[in-house]
């Protein structure tokens, strides 16, 4: 298990929106991060729900802003786990997971990280991630 923090598209809307009603949660959540030193990262399909999450939200500016400052380092996901993802949710049609939390689930999986920093339910219900964020 790696020490590292897969960050969610959620936490970082949080953490840039001073009315999100999780801002404050977020920002403390990020200073702990920070102070722990984790190495945290997003995946490309992050990279891409959290832009258009931010134009939706918080206008193109803001966005185009974070697209070229954010800092933190872009993972790939790989063939194998976009596959591996497809069949999370093949297994689990109860729950409306997308594509992009599912990919997430398969790269945590595969590179054994345990963490995730996000305010979605359902990466508490995926399991198997210790998700900072949202109250325990």
């Amino acid at each position: 298990m790696t020490r590292d923090v897969l960050w969610d598209s959620s936490a970082i809307l949080a953490l840039l929106d001073a009315d999100d009603a999780d801002h404050a949660r977020a920002v403390a959540t990020a200073r702990q991060i920070a102070s722990e030193a984790r190495p945290s990262f997003i995946t490309n399909y992050i990279e891409v729900e959290t832009h258009a999450l931010l134009v939706r939200k918080l206008g193109r500016a803001i966005a185009h802003e974070w697209l070229l400052t954010s800092g933190l380092p872009v993972v790939r996901a790989l063939p194998a786990e976009e596959q591996r993802a497809k069949e999370i949710l093949t297994r689990h049609t109860d729950k409306d997971w997308t594509l992009c939390d599912a990919i997430s689930f398969a790269v945590l999986d595969a590179r054994r990280v345990v963490r995730a920093f996000t305010f979605d339910h359902h990466f508490r219900q995926y399991g198997r991630i210790q998700v900072l964020g949202l109250p325990q």
